[in-house]
């Protein structure tokens, strides 16, 4: 069974859709067309086929490619914009190189703090990163999960490509693309600002 629920970007005017396609995340395959000016995902786009169910979110973002792949890696920009509005990350680990791990404490405005890892499985500066994610203190409808970033420079703006899954639940998918949604909404003032 193929289902797709479908949210699509629109230009800087709010006039053409633009609908993506596949929902693998591989390596050389084709870029999405951005630019400056261009609009962003505004719900990502959540793909279920034959039971698996796959985000993917994309955004536009006004700085060089260089600038955004070095606010996604480097820790002290990392706490800038991680996690969703309100949230703060007071402690960041990083051992950015494939293999190396990585550990993130977020703090809700709130309740208690929690915490998230993984480890890379791709770091090719400045156009793509990839990683395991997993709760430390996983709710029940947790599962590790592959996060791919990929990047793309057009006209000094840099499209970011976000693919993530596989998912256990749709409730569990629907968290993280709130979640990357503010978090890019955040990247976006660390990057232009």
């Amino acid at each position: 069974m193929l289902r797709l629920e479908v949210c699509v970007r629109m230009d800087a005017l709010g006039q053409r859709p633009y609908m993506p396609g596949g929902d693998e995340p591989v390596a050389g395959a084709a870029r999405r067309p951005g630019g400056a000016g261009a609009g962003r995902w505004d719900h990502g786009v959540v793909t279920e086929h034959e039971g698996r169910l796959i985000l993917r979110q994309e955004r536009v973002f006004d700085a060089p490619l260089e600038r955004v792949f070095e606010v996604l890696t480097d820790p002290t920009e990392l706490a800038k914009w991680w996690g969703p509005h309100g949230f703060t990350t007071p402690e960041i680990h990083l051992d950015l190189r494939v293999s190396g791990s990585y550990r993130l404490t977020m703090q809700p405005p709130e309740g208690e703090a929690f915490h998230l890892s993984g480890a890379f499985l791709e770091v090719r500066p400045p156009d793509r990163l990839s990683f395991t994610f997993r709760w430390d203190e996983p709710d029940p409808d947790d599962r590790e999960t592959v996060v791919v970033l990929s990047l793309d420079s057009a006209g000094g703006a840099t499209t970011v490509s976000l693919w993530q899954g596989e998912f256990a639940t749709e409730g569990r998918l629907e968290l993280h693309r709130e979640g990357w949604a503010d978090s890019f909404d955040k990247l976006a003032g660390v990057v232009q600002g």
